[in-house]
């Protein structure tokens, strides 16, 4: 999305709230947000893996933002370069100041280039928390999007659990998603829901059909298996893949298992929790098996997350190893077929 020459990527609406001030980055529509229970509803409001992305060519450059319910924490990046973190107060306007990199100029240009990001694109990366735009002021130069040829070739939809969405990372920039992106050169939408991945049919209908990646993620299930019988988890899991299939039937679609996690190895072997996890992981391997789809590919949580203590002690999130090692496993398993696609896309093929 592009709004005042600024592109807002994972922002699938800009909301303007009667009574305050600036624009909240939401990253699903109004209406996907609102057909979900109460607990996904106020997970989708968080801004998490959203970016503010534009380019200048000014050396200083003032942006004013803004957290709504409670402090939060963002990054900034200089293309794929690491630039600066920052913390907003809750409820407070405040206004960072980036400086352009002046040791950029002293390398060879190609070296701060790969198959990413451009290392003229300013990008603001947030945390989990209501995020808010105001303004840009580049003191008199042009502020414009970044060109498509200085960001990834590639982008994928990852849908799933608190896992999904970086918890258990200091930072969420560190999650195993955005770490599987990063190997790959690749931009991600990341739509995780913390404790409300429920395949819920608004969702599912609006990554099904907003037709802005090239391949998608899938983690279902752990976030069910103490609240659906698991026929029910069947009929919400098949209908979530029945529709993204249907309407990308030649987009990869990577569908993973639960990963490993306390339920796993409970010392209680017909424990609620690890009956319910055997057989999820049944429904999706046998959903995988009857559908037969070419472009659909199962991938066995415990294949990602080799090491169970990698987890945080809450034996359910991985931690920052964790989820570097999840990266590393998860962008080895999608190489070959995002290699194959951005071959298609530079050949005009896709």
């Amino acid at each position: 999305m592009i709004v005042n020459n600024v592109l807002f990527h994972n922002v699938s609406e800009l909301e303007r709230r009667e009574h305050l001030p600036g624009l909240r980055l939401q990253r699903f529509p109004k209406a996907v947000r609102e057909g979900l229970g109460d607990k996904g509803r106020t997970r989708a409001v968080q801004s998490n893996n959203c970016e503010i992305r534009f380019a200048t060519d000014a050396r200083t450059v003032r942006v004013t933002l803004s957290s709504v319910e409670s402090g939060g924490k963002l990054w900034v990046f200089k293309g794929d370069f690491f630039h600066s973190a920052h913390q907003l107060q809750a409820g407070a306007m405040q206004t960072i100041t980036l400086e352009k990199p002046e040791r950029f100029a002293e390398v060879a240009p190609e070296r701060l280039h790969n198959r990413a990001f451009s290392p003229n694109v300013w990008r603001i990366f947030f945390e989990r928390f209501g995020a808010v735009f105001h303004d840009i002021d580049a003191f008199g130069h042009e502020v414009r999007p970044p060109a498509a040829s200085e960001l990834p070739k590639l982008k994928f939809v990852a849908y799933g659990s608190s896992i999904t969405q970086g918890a258990g990372a200091v930072s969420h920039y560190n999650g195993y998603v955005q770490q599987a992106a990063r190997r790959l050169e690749a931009d991600v939408l990341n739509l995780g829901l913390s404790g409300s991945c429920l395949c819920e049919q608004a969702v599912a209908d609006h990554i099904a059909s907003r037709g802005d990646w090239d391949f998608a993620f899938l983690e279902i299930g752990v976030n069910m298996r103490s609240v659906f019988t698991v026929e029910q988890f069947e009929i919400r899991a098949s209908y979530l893949l029945d529709q993204v299939i249907a309407l990308n039937p030649s987009k990869p679609v990577f569908l993973t298992t639960i990963y490993p996690n306390r339920a796993t190895y409970f010392n209680e072997s017909k424990h609620a929790l690890t009956d319910h996890e055997k057989r999820y992981n049944d429904v999706l391997r046998n959903y995988a098996a009857a559908k037969a789809h070419p472009q659909l590919h199962l991938v066995e949580g415990a294949d990602i997350l080799t090491d169970f203590t990698a987890l945080t002690s809450d034996l359910i999130h991985p931690s920052d190893y964790g989820h570097m090692l999840m990266g590393e496993r998860l962008a080895g398993i999608m190489r070959p077929i995002a290699e194959q696609l951005r071959a298609q896309r530079e050949q005009g093929e896709l």
